[in-house]
């Protein structure tokens, strides 16, 4: 079996046991993952989100930050800011 099989063939159950486990380091019967399986687990929990979430749900998305500011002013007109002068 490659890896696409692999990931086509996880259920949502053993998806959130997969992520559960990498989250407490250990199996759902109390065994600790080694350093490998908690590796080979991030990838097949990053890969089935990928294909089956959308952008926003998926495992450590970040939303852009909206600045609700013009572009081309970066500070605010009504606060006085001090002049810096170089040397």
């Amino acid at each position: 079996m490659d890896f696409q099989q692999l990931i086509e063939s996880i259920t949502p159950e053993i998806y959130e046991k997969l992520k559960r486990s990498v989250e407490l380091g250990k199996w759902p019967d109390g065994s600790r993952l080694s350093p490998e399986q908690r590796e080979h687990s991030l990838q097949a929990i990053i890969a089935y989100d990928a294909r089956h979430k959308d952008k926003e749900e998926r495992i450590g998305f970040i939303p852009p930050k909206i600045s609700k500011e013009p572009c081309s002013s970066k500070s605010k007109p009504d606060v006085e800011q001090p002049v810096k002068w170089q040397e």
